[in-house]
């Protein structure tokens, strides 16, 4: 299975040419995963052709905080997704969102708009990093997970 992350897209629409972009990127996508801010739900309407699964972040409208959870977890060809925004400070915040699970083989993050790919005891932890805010990292990036006898993760610079 092959998936779309994105997190920290902080729109109310999507403008043209980043929309072309992502669809792009997303164009064989099986799934999308969305990280949270999101900021507005009918942002998530450029997604409707496709299956989306959010959850919400700190920037969230409280229409969308109220549409979706704080956090899930998701069963994909037998491995366990945790998908969560995150909070406060980037740093430590790998530990302080791995404790609202039990045992994940992926954890899917945002908020740091910074983009990550790493396993560390056996958990691959994946932040798509945004595809607008350069605040708080020098590029814009979207991610892809492949799923299937193992995992694969991807960073893409847009």
């Amino acid at each position: 299975m092959k998936i779309g992350v994105l997190s920290d897209t902080h729109l109310k629409h999507f403008p043209k040419d980043l929309g072309e972009c992502i669809a792009h990127h997303f164009r064989d996508v099986d799934m999308i995963l969305h990280a949270g801010d999101v900021v507005e739900l009918n942002t998530l309407d450029f997604f409707a052709d496709r299956e989306i699964k959010v959850v919400a972040g700190n920037m969230d409208s409280w229409e969308l905080k109220h549409r979706v959870p704080a956090k899930m977890v998701l069963t994909i060809e037998g491995f366990t997704v945790g998908l969560i925004h995150g909070w406060g400070s980037p740093a430590g915040i790998e530990d302080r969102i791995i404790q609202e699970f039990d045992a994940l083989d992926i954890l899917v993050y945002g908020h740091t708009h910074a983009s990550v790919s790493h396993t560390r005891n056996g958990i691959l932890y994946f932040n798509p990093g945004s595809p607008t805010d350069k605040r708080f990292a020098s590029t814009n990036t979207i991610g892809i997970l492949e799923i299937g006898t193992s995992i694969h993760s991807q960073i893409i610079t847009i």
